[in-house]
């Protein structure tokens, strides 16, 4: 069997490699959120939330990647199944059928604030061992603070 061996010592590596599975299953249901909502939203913001949507769900897949591609890189096997997900992701449910635009977007700030607040507490637990890891939730907070904003612009709410 082949197996990748990480340079970090065993207790850092403990510390990243629960950053980079909670980064990761996070990510994951991020995107199946704003996917399932920009299936869903109806009204007369349609088009624009519609969009809007697509580039979270554009973020959240090529973060995902980075992810689990640096736990890989670290010896780590990623764990994306559905189940894992499911069991260990920060964002709240989103109702099944429509959305009304209003409340579409009120679904994305939600999830985007708990990925945020989620992806800022790994920043400093992995600053002190990883700074590579740190630097890739840098980049991803960033990001998806900026889609907080945008959302949060939407409905006129903080």
């Amino acid at each position: 069997m082949y197996a990748v061996k990480s340079t970090l010592p065993d207790q850092d590596l403990k510390i990243v490699g629960e950053a980079l599975q909670g980064a990761l299953v996070d990510l994951i249901d991020l995107s199946l959120v704003a996917k399932q909502v920009h299936w869903t939203v109806v009204g007369p913001r349609f088009r624009s939330i519609h969009l809007q949507l697509d580039e979270v769900v554009e973020t959240a897949r090529t973060y995902t990647d980075t992810v689990a591609e640096r736990a890989s890189a670290l010896g780590l096997a990623p764990d994306g199944r559905a189940a894992t997900v499911a069991a260990g992701t920060g964002i709240t449910s989103v109702n099944s059928g429509w959305h009304k635009d209003d409340d579409a977007v009120q679904v994305l700030v939600g999830a985007l604030a708990a990925v945020v607040n989620r992806m800022r507490e790994r920043m400093s637990a992995t600053g002190p061992v990883d700074p590579v890891t740190e630097d890739i939730f840098i980049q991803l907070t960033g990001d998806l603070e900026k889609h907080h904003w945008m959302f949060q612009a939407e409905n006129g709410t903080a």
